[in-house]
């Protein structure tokens, strides 16, 4: 019940919609069928609505709203009542409101906590190597895009983007000198590298929410291959959760086009030639499909407008994107 309604909270559209429509029902049935006292509760629901639906409007404009709630639920009522009750009513109905718009701001400040939390704690990983620089934030926002043209939910398009800025976490806990190794990596290390799905699994799984939502399986699994050969578990199809299958897309793009260390960056063609080769092998075809149609419809220009450089990453070890 409670993830419901911190899902509710986090639309405050449908409050929108959800005031309008009860306050025109509740005049309504006052003006019709119920014409009494017990219309009051949808008044005081309207007002609920108004705070949270309208939380970031002036204080002007909420308090001419409540003012108009009130007035409508006396002007159809049986007995006018005097000034003096009027105006305490108007006050009842105001300190709702304003408890109201209170609980969506505090929704709203944890919620840019969060957010910012995941920032921090992803250019915490970005500082660590100049090469992989914004390689968080760059694999979210590809992700970010490929989501949205999969109309998915908001909520979940919001869940892959945080996903994202964390997928590589586990990396704060692989030794310095392998992150920024400019040659071959041994087996041994590549080994180590591997490791960083259930590093990152280990630090955030704790977050409750972050079990919710999906961004843990995004962590841990965007390294998982459509075939089933890859890693930590061997996932395969869509036994892989579809945070982590639109990740491992986003991952494979930003890392190909970005210099690295041991290599420049690749040609955006010849990247994207790897992306539909490896359609079905290493990436769920949907998706990589999503992706390379995003290059066709004119979103080439936009993403080397957000991002001055060319979009994917390659590899030293033996899988794309590692």
């Amino acid at each position: 019940m409670e993830k419901r309604i911190q899902s509710w909270l986090n639309k405050p559209n449908y409050f929108r919609y959800g005031f309008i429509c009860i306050l025109l029902l509740s005049t309504f049935l006052n003006l019709t069928i119920l014409m009494d006292e017990r219309i009051y509760i949808f008044y005081v629901l309207a007002t609920v609505f108004l705070g949270i639906g309208f939380y970031n409007q002036s204080p002007l404009f909420l308090v001419l709203c409540t003012t108009l709630i009130v007035t409508c639920r006396y002007s159809f009522a049986p007995n006018l009542p005097d000034a003096g009750t009027f105006f305490v009513q108007l006050g009842t109905y105001l300190l709702i409101m304003v408890i109201s718009v209170g609980l969506m701001k505090h929704n709203q400040r944890i919620k840019r906590d969060n957010i910012e939390m995941i920032k921090v704690l992803s250019k915490a990983l970005d500082s660590r190597d100049t090469y992989t620089s914004q390689h968080s934030e760059n694999v979210a926002k590809y992700a970010l895009k490929i989501a949205k043209k999969m109309k998915l939910s908001a909520e979940l398009c919001d869940m892959t983007q945080k996903a994202g800025l964390l997928h590589d976490i586990g990396k704060i806990g692989v030794p310095e000198h392998i992150l920024k190794k400019p040659g071959k990596l041994t087996e041994e290390e590549y080994s180590i590298i591997k490791e960083h799905p259930l590093i990152g699994n280990e630090i955030i799984k704790h977050v409750s929410s972050f079990h919710e939502t999906g961004i843990l399986d995004g962590v841990l699994y965007h390294h998982e291959r459509y075939d089933g050969k890859g890693y930590p578990h061997g996932l395969k199809g869509e036994e892989i959760p579809l945070i982590a299958r639109i990740l491992a897309v986003a991952d494979t793009f930003d890392a190909m086009t970005s210099k690295r260390i041991y290599r420049t960056e690749l040609d955006v063609h010849k990247t994207l030639a790897e992306i539909n080769q490896n359609k079905g092998t290493q990436f769920d075809p949907e998706i990589a499909e999503v992706f390379l149609h995003l290059f066709e419809e004119e979103h080439l220009i936009d993403f080397q407008k957000e991002s001055p450089k060319i979009l994917f990453k390659s590899q030293r070890t033996k899988t794309l994107g590692q």
